[in-house]
């Protein structure tokens, strides 16, 4: 199809965050080579990703349970994120978030 790649989601490689979440890539990489990237994350409850950031801007959308999400400057400034959120996040803004409550949650 030109000018346009479909990208199966079985065809994607799972990647392991540890023991309780994975990503699953589906275009662009860690080093920004792309003007975007994108993938599904899977997170268990407990899981917790310490403060980090990315040379692209982040947009994360929740398709499934609540992340709470914090800035490295404003820590005690937590968001809730629900089904349906979104969020946008600079390119270099450090950043942090854990899994809410019991569920599994997932998000693009």
């Amino acid at each position: 199809m030109l000018g346009a790649r479909v990208i199966r989601l079985t065809d994607t490689e799972i990647v392991s965050l540890g023991p309780s979440s994975n990503y699953r890539p589906i275009v662009g990489d860690d080093l920004g080579t792309t003007p975007v990237r994108t993938g599904i994350q899977t997170c268990l409850p407990n899981y917790e990703v310490p403060l980090h950031c990315h040379p692209y801007m982040e947009i994360i959308h929740i398709i499934e349970g609540t992340l709470e999400f914090w800035l490295e400057d404003a820590i005690n400034e937590t968001e809730l994120l629900c089904r349906g959120d979104s969020i946008e996040i600079q390119p270099s803004a450090w950043h942090a978030f854990r899994v809410e409550g019991h569920g599994t949650v997932r998000f693009i």
